[in-house]
């Protein structure tokens, strides 16, 4: 039986948690304080356990990193000890806002033994994923990393790639658009506008991914417009209903990804002298209400 282990208990890390035992596989999800997040109608499997110690992840076959990515990087010190060489894949879709980097960039610099890593990225709300809803991702990442992402997440329909840097920045820029896009909801002057303000701002992102290296058809997947038409469409989504709170005056609930992501966006940009007019006019309208 294949061993994973699942480094983060939120809502994602949960639902992935979720689906991997229902897969089959022998799970462990690490959570920092020992809680998890629990889904209506949905039953943890028993080949699940939660545990505090990141130290019982040490024997895992693969590892699927889902903490958010303010603590991406704090995590993966955390791990170094722990980790033994196995294949990780990474789902979380975010920048660091003060470098601009992307999870696996700071995961080289944090745990560079690691040869073999993936991302996975897609159209996934995780209360569907967790109530076992029919799902495609994205999985990018060196062959030995997709073997081990696609036996772990059998339950869904993955697409694979090479392209992990276009994988990342596709779900960094979901992010920031779904914010922007539920901030507009709000203020905007009409549809014609929301839909100038959307436009623009994911041709920006592309942009950035063109200089950054990333295939054009990536942004054309389910990584890319998939995800994109999921987050930016739904008050479901936790970006975009924190983008409508915080056009109301009122404070996000929860973590929201995309005000990390907008941020790490127009710094990556700025390093890269990509212009990013829009992304830059929405962050300053948003962080005046912050």
């Amino acid at each position: 039986m294949m061993k994973v282990g699942v480094i983060g208990a939120g809502a994602w890390g949960t639902a992935l948690a979720i689906t991997v035992a229902r897969g089959g596989a022998s799970v462990k999800l690490w959570s920092y304080d020992g809680e998890y997040k629990t889904f209506d109608n949905v039953d943890m499997p028993n080949n699940l356990h939660v545990t505090k110690d990141i130290n019982e992840l040490h024997d895992a076959d693969t590892w699927l990193v889902v903490t958010p990515a303010a603590f991406f990087r704090e995590t993966m010190r955390k791990a170094r000890d722990t980790y033994n060489g196995q294949p990780i894949i990474i789902c979380t879709k975010g920048a660091e806002s003060t470098t601009g980097q992307f999870m696996s960039e700071i995961l080289q610099t944090e745990l560079p033994e690691c040869q073999d890593y993936g991302v996975l990225s897609g159209p996934q709300f995780a209360a569907e994923v967790a109530q076992g809803v029919p799902t495609g991702s994205t999985l990018a990442g060196t062959t030995k990393a997709i073997n081990a992402g696609a036996e772990a997440l059998n339950k869904l329909y993955l697409v694979e790639s090479s392209d992990v840097i276009g994988t990342e920045i596709c779900g960094v820029g979901k992010n920031a658009v779904a914010l922007i896009c539920g901030y507009n909801q709000v203020v905007a002057q009409g549809e014609n506008d929301r839909a100038l303000i959307f436009t623009r701002a994911w041709n920006e992102v592309v942009d950035l991914g063109m200089a950054a290296g990333a295939q054009l058809r990536t942004f054309l997947g389910l990584c890319g417009i998939g995800d994109l038409f999921l987050s930016a469409t739904s008050e479901t989504s936790r970006n975009f209903s924190g983008g409508m709170a915080i056009a109301r005056g009122d404070a996000p609930n929860g973590t929201v990804e995309g005000i990390f992501a907008l941020r790490g966006l127009i710094k990556r940009a700025q390093d890269l002298g990509i212009s990013t007019p829009i992304l830059i006019e929405m962050q300053k309208k948003m962080e005046q209400k912050l």
